[in-house]
């Protein structure tokens, strides 16, 4: 099933059943963020990728505010809107097939953490606790947006082009790069928002709510910094002497979608493998500690990559709870992901209006140490375990029955 999540409202033409297939008839749209990404030279500038960053967490937030994570994030998921339209440069999300429910919607209670979950998304952008195999919620989806920024800018990812004999391998050593590629040799050369939109996403507990409003002018700070304006003009605006992208050869004329679908088969195909389950754990990284979500816009010098005295914080493993929820409003005391760490703040003493939630996994106490046996860990939650040899056993057996219920969410009147 695939529906777009609209600044607006939702336009929705049709929708049933045909045999065994949901139908469902949207507005045509035009180009994926890849296509453009492709036709642009696969380089967006920063003002590009900070104009559709701030549109992307609003779609990804009015996701989350319809009570579901999306679970897929990646450019070709997002779709601008069809040439000669007022929205021709409103970007929409696409393609509902893995999303699921993460709190009740109306008792808004969030699902529990759990360890051991199948690997769900695209692996180039998937979060790392995703990789490690642990319940995917909002924090996931942010930081997956976090590395598409990333691949916008760079033109590439750390992790992309590893090779290995089977996909279980291929995915664990993505997993284990990503963990061993610091968030400031991640974001070098580029503006220290983007390393301090990754250490907050990645420091953010399992129910915590992110601050969206903090993250979105994140990038707009970006913008005013490098005398740019959010005019709505774009890299692929600019293409063909300022004509834009539909007077690209071979795009003019052309159904977009079709076009795109056309051009978009190997990605698919790729999808495809990247979706298949991974059998084995990765590395764990650093621990997800909980901080306050403030609504102060002030970034905390420890939140700034490469601040100077961060450590890598201790692990919260099996000698420690760790608190989620929504704590008490303060300053953001996040630290350098890349170092690890918080500066200035005491966590020991801090005082958390949450609940308190017991994980017994293993963490990473310095970068570049050598964790516990994966073979060896049990968690909690459950007391389901890693078997001895790696594999995984469970298959997201808690995950309700899809049916309708996902349309009615997303096009509900609420």
């Amino acid at each position: 099933m695939s529906v777009v999540s609209y600044p607006r409202r939702l336009p929705i033409y049709h929708f049933g059943q045909e045999g065994l297939h949901n139908i469902l008839v949207i507005d045509l749209l035009g180009p994926s963020l890849e296509d453009l990404f492709d036709m642009c030279g696969r380089k967006f500038s920063i003002k590009t990728v900070c104009m559709a960053a701030r549109q992307m967490i609003t779609r990804v937030q009015t996701i989350h505010e319809k009570n579901l994570i999306y679970r897929d994030i990646k450019p070709d998921n997002f779709l601008i809107g069809r040439p000669g339209t007022k929205g021709a440069n409103v970007i929409h999300v696409v393609d509902f097939g893995m999303a699921k429910q993460y709190r009740d919607p109306k008792t808004k209670q969030h699902i529990p953490y759990r360890e051991r979950k199948s690997l769900s998304g695209t692996a180039r952008y998937m979060s790392i606790n995703t990789h490690l195999g642990r319940e995917q919620s909002r924090r996931d989806d942010l930081e997956s947006l976090g590395h598409v920024f990333m691949y916008f800018l760079r033109g590439s990812l750390p992790w992309q082009g590893l090779k290995a004999a089977t996909n279980k391998q291929k995915y664990e050593k993505i997993g284990e790069k990503k963990q061993m590629t610091p968030i400031k040799e991640l974001c070098e050369g580029f503006p220290e928002e983007f390393g301090i939109y990754l250490n907050y996403v990645r420091k953010l507990g399992f129910e915590e709510t992110p601050d969206y409003d903090f993250l979105r002018e994140l990038f707009a700070k970006v913008m005013k910094n490098n005398g740019d304006m959010d005019d709505g003009v774009f890299d692929w605006n600019l293409l063909n002497d300022g004509r834009g992208w539909e007077a690209t050869p071979g795009q003019q004329g052309q159904n977009p979608i079709l076009s795109q679908m056309q051009s978009g088969v190997d990605r698919k195909r790729d999808t495809r493998e990247d979706r298949r389950r991974s059998q084995g754990p990765v590395v764990p990284p650093s621990p997800a500690l909980v901080r306050h979500g403030s609504k102060s816009r002030k970034i905390p010098p420890a939140l700034v990559p490469g601040a100077a005295g961060s450590q890598t914080p201790q692990s919260g493993a099996a000698q420690v709870n760790v608190p989620v929820g929504q704590p008490a409003r303060g300053p953001h005391p996040y630290a350098n992901a890349a170092n690890g760490g918080y500066e200035g703040y005491d966590v020991a003493n801090a005082s958390f209006n949450a609940q308190q939630y017991p994980r017994a996994s293993p963490m990473l106490t310095n970068v570049g140490a050598v964790p516990p046996a994966v073979s060896q860990v049990r968690a909690q939650a459950g007391q389901t375990g890693v078997a001895h040899g790696g594999d995984y056993h469970g298959q997201d057996l808690d995950e309700p029955p899809r049916k309708n219920t996902l349309l009615r969410i997303l096009t509900c009147r609420c």
